[in-house]
């Protein structure tokens, strides 16, 4: 396998999105963190952070909250350090127990090690039944 750095192929570019959603779905802060430069700016619907540490407080936050967490991530497009992908999740709610789909887009922005420096995702959820699930 080639090393997954800019410049991105269309080969590279899938192979990005496909470690991006393995390592999301394997639903561990730390080990999602570590894709991401130690300043990386993010911004996810309405809140902004920058680093590391807070990647790991979002991610664990969100994976207390978002039971059966199940993702798949399309690639859209990409350039040299560029990649925007569209991606849709399921998840169940910890409180109320209703089922989600999540629809969304996501951009990228890589420094020269491949490490992700930028991450912009605006995204909508919709209520599902259980038996509705894709994932």
């Amino acid at each position: 396998m080639k090393k997954l750095i800019p410049p991105f192929t269309k080969e590279i570019a899938r192979a990005k999105v496909q470690v991006a959603e393995d390592a999301w779905n394997s639903k561990n802060p730390e080990k999602v963190s570590m894709a991401y430069t130690s300043e990386s700016k993010w911004r996810n619907r309405d809140q902004f952070f920058i680093g590391r540490e807070a990647i790991v407080d979002f991610l664990s936050d969100k994976w207390e909250k978002e039971l059966h967490y199940k993702l798949r991530k399309y690639l859209w497009s990409f350039t040299d350090n560029r990649i925007s992908v569209r991606f849709e999740y399921e998840w169940k709610d910890a409180d109320s127990g209703q089922w989600y789909r999540t629809h969304g887009n996501e951009h990228w922005e890589f420094d020269t090690d491949g490490l992700m420096k930028i991450r912009d995702m605006s995204a909508n959820d919709v209520k599902i039944n259980e038996v509705d699930r894709k994932f």
